[in-house]
């Protein structure tokens, strides 16, 4: 569903990706890992050309994601992607930031005047069903928890319909048992939906809990790409250079700055 080869972004002197090359199937939850820096929301920018990529070819559903053009707003009416903020109309209920997301198939008119077809007010309130949200569809967004917000995002992404979804650090700001919620209802709609998934994580332990697949970005580079379960301590070091993998008594594995103290 997403391919991208030879993939490159300079900034200046900087190369922020070096010739990735990266596949992620229908149906398939594909989380990246990366320290800070190494190119993660880079790459999922340039998927979609929010960012322009100096080199490489990616495409979506067989189709090449174009520069700026009609063919490009195409392409992106099938993406749909969720940010670490939100990104929500806070005035706004619960429904109508849903349905911010079937916008690009409306006409101009009717957009303007946010007079939705009850087709699209049903596909709403079924993504927002989807993210057991559905109570909350006359509420603001603004009265809701940073999770609610956020599980509000997935369901804006899912009303487009999507063939794709770009999470970008989905649940950086979220405690762990929210942060395992939203990212459940991503690989729900993964599996159920048949949408490729690529999601960027900071934390290793959501990775392996969640993930299909694990990719690893250091220095632009993909330095690892498999299951969960061969995530060993060797792509853990590729992936993280310079920290070590302490083991607790039962084998549980933490990464560990140079301090020592843990990485999220």
């Amino acid at each position: 569903m997403i391919e991208i080869r030879g993939l490159e972004k300079t900034y200046g002197a900087f190369p922020a990706l070096r010739g990735v090359d990266l596949d992620v199937k229908a149906g398939e939850m594909c989380v990246v890992l990366g320290p800070s820096g190494a190119g993660k929301s880079t790459l999922l920018r340039c998927v979609n050309r929010l960012t322009e990529p100096t080199a490489g070819e990616v495409r979506i559903a067989g189709r090449p994601v174009p520069r700026a053009s009609h063919a490009l707003r195409e392409v992106r009416r099938h993406v749909g992607m969720i940010f670490q903020d939100h990104n929500l109309v806070p005035r706004l209920s619960v429904l109508k930031n849903v349905l911010t997301g079937r916008l690009a198939t409306m006409p101009f008119a009717a957009a303007v005047l946010q007079v939705f077809p009850r087709r699209d007010i049903d596909i709403a309130l079924s993504a927002l069903a989807r993210v057991g949200l559905a109570d909350r569809a006359g509420q603001r967004a603004d009265r809701l928890s940073g999770g609610q917000q956020q599980r509000v995002g997935i369901a804006r992404a899912l009303a487009q319909e999507p063939q794709v979804i770009l999470a970008d650090e989905p649940v950086a700001s979220l405690d762990p048992k929210t942060a395992r919620l939203v990212l459940d209802d991503l690989r729900r709609a993964a599996h159920e939906l048949d949408i490729a998934v690529l999601c960027n994580l900071h934390q290793v332990e959501y990775a392996i809990e969640f993930a299909d697949r694990i990719v690893g970005i250091e220095g632009g580079r993909v330095v690892f790409s498999g299951s969960p379960a061969a995530l060993d301590d060797d792509a853990l070091a590729a992936i993280y250079p310079g920290l070590v993998v302490a083991r607790t008594r039962t084998g549980e594995r933490t990464v560990l700055d140079p301090v020592g103290e843990a990485v999220p």
